[in-house]
């Protein structure tokens, strides 16, 4: 065997160099083949139905066997790796079974004085096969699986010496390349899930933070306190733009599950085709564009909370599933019999009114119960106008910073304008509407483009229509602003950026009002 000798070190060096699994079995292969003596060799793998490529299409549920995933031959039709013998137990009675299952080489070195382990003699005789070597591929005390070679002549000890070496190297390249497709699984999924995330983490930073002194307010936060630590569902209720993504995002920070990801959908963006595959993700070639695996939401916020943002679009078809994970854990990806276990809190949000939504027959009635745990409704805008000072002002700042201009200055009369307008679009309007006048300020006072007709009364020309603000709501207001000031500016009173210049003030009169309402820096 003086070739096999010479040409080992080079095929050793081109298998475990190689990451990918088929090229690496192909590789094997090839190395085999070359040799003048050798009719079929064949590897199998230990691995479980949906790691297996022909059973994932075909049978994933299959438990842990050997599967035939390399096979070469004299003959063409040796080359198939799907036939009778695909599929191997690890069954002692057979001896590729056997060698899996024990750990040991079987070598049969003259088929014709010894047949006991061939399953079909008379096929081994009718191809001149003459000798047989079968030995286990292992690594760190695993069995990966067996590399099984026929030849022409009997076996000698200089073949099972060569062919030993080379299942050494083998299991090396396999073990590498299945830790380096599990790598790139791994990596595949965190790269979904950091896009999810990224997108989530833009979004929260572009809408602020929850801020408000407002009884209306209050009461939504003590809810949230309330049941952030009881793990029940949540349907957070109230209109467009009102802030229920922010509500959801502190129910789940207050949570035991903050240190997990809160995933959000927007069951409104999603078309209606899409919905399972984006709820629970697919499998490759499960329909028309599935070019790849993909992990669906409700795996992405394992452990965590995932997010229905207007939870009232969700197709009444697909609401069983979801009354389904949500009752049981339990979910499978579009394309696949496997059945996948979640641990989801979910915390739904809509501005429709659920109950018309059921008594229609547009939404469950139990998954509406199911869902309903414990309602949670935000005001809208309008009901907690004492907020709005807050509000203009941290949506002014941080625009500016965003585009990088001056903080315009905030007048009395526009935080009056402010307050006296009706914001359909609650808190998202507001920001948008800030966003722009930031932008058109260009230096001078913030002047709001806020359509006609939406006041609750019209902005006063003259002082004789003026709206007049008790003295209480007026030194709530002013107290309200004081703390915002400070907030932003992180407790500076003084010099660029402190609070007084966002109030427009000097430091020593903001020192002095902070003084008389009892507020300290």
């Amino acid at each position: 065997m003086p070739m096999q000798t010479q040409r080992l070190a080079d095929i050793l060096l081109e298998i475990t160099s190689e990451r990918d699994l088929d090229l690496v079995l192909k590789s094997i292969m090839q190395a085999i083949r070359q040799e003048p003596t050798v009719a079929l060799a064949r590897i199998w793998l230990l691995e479980d139905g949906e790691s297996c490529p022909h059973c994932a299409e075909h049978d994933p549920i299959r438990e842990p066997a050997l599967h035939l995933r390399a096979s070469a031959g004299m003959k063409p039709e040796w080359e198939n790796t799907t036939g009778t013998f695909h599929w191997v137990p690890l069954d002692a009675n057979l001896k590729i079974g056997r060698i899996a299952a024990t750990g040991t080489a079987i070598t049969i070195e003259d088929l014709e004085k010894d047949s006991s382990w061939i399953r079909h003699p008379e096929w081994a005789q009718q191809n001149g096969l003459k000798g047989f070597v079968g030995v286990p591929l292992r690594f760190r005390g695993e069995t990966l699986g067996v590399l099984a070679v026929f030849q022409t002549l009997p076996i000698e000890a200089k073949f099972i010496e060569w062919i030993g070496q080379l299942a050494d190297a083998a299991s090396i390249a396999v073990a590498n390349a299945r830790a380096f497709e599990q790598a790139e699984r791994v990596r595949k999924e965190l790269e979904q899930e950091r896009d999810y995330l990224r997108e989530e983490v833009e979004e929260v930073g572009a809408f602020g933070e929850i801020l408000g002194q407002s009884e209306a307010l209050r009461r939504a936060l003590r809810q949230v306190d309330l049941v952030a630590a009881t793990g029940a569902n949540v349907p957070v209720l109230g209109e467009s733009g009102s802030g229920k993504e922010l509500i959801a995002r502190a129910i789940h920070q207050q949570s035991g599950r903050a240190d997990k990801p809160m995933v959000k959908v927007n069951c409104g963006s999603i078309p209606r085709e899409l919905f399972e595959s984006e709820f629970f993700g697919h499998a490759r070639g499960s329909f028309t564009g599935a070019v790849k695996d993909r992990v669906g939401r409700f795996q992405l916020a394992d452990g965590g909370t995932l997010f229905l943002d207007e939870v009232g679009e969700i197709p009444l078809e697909l609401q069983a599933k979801l009354l389904r994970v949500l009752q049981e854990g339990e979910f499978e990806r579009v394309g696949e019999d496997r059945t996948r276990r979640v641990d989801v809190r979910v915390i739904a949000a809509t501005n429709r009114d659920l109950k018309k939504e059921v008594e229609e027959g547009r939404f469950r009635l139990d998954l509406f119960y199911r869902l309903g745990v414990f309602p949670l409704e935000l005001p809208p805008l309008r009901e907690r106008r004492e907020d709005i000072p807050m509000l203009l002002e941290h949506f002014a700042r941080q625009a500016a910073s965003r585009f990088r201009v001056a903080v315009p200055k905030i007048t009395e009369r526009e935080v009056a304008r402010a307050q006296a307008y009706d914001w359909p679009g609650n808190i998202r309007e507001l920001q948008s509407a800030t966003e722009r006048a930031v932008i058109l300020s260009r230096g001078g006072p913030l002047d709001l483009e806020l359509p006609k007709g939406k006041f609750l009364m019209e902005t006063p020309k003259s002082r004789s229509q003026a709206k007049v603000i008790a003295e209480a709501e007026w030194k709530a207001m002013e107290r309200a602003n004081l703390e915002a000031a400070l907030d932003l500016a992180g407790g500076k009173i003084s010099g660029p950026g402190g609070a007084a210049e966002l109030v427009g003030i000097p430091a020593a009169t903001f020192s002095s009002r902070l003084k008389a309402f009892g507020i300290r820096s």
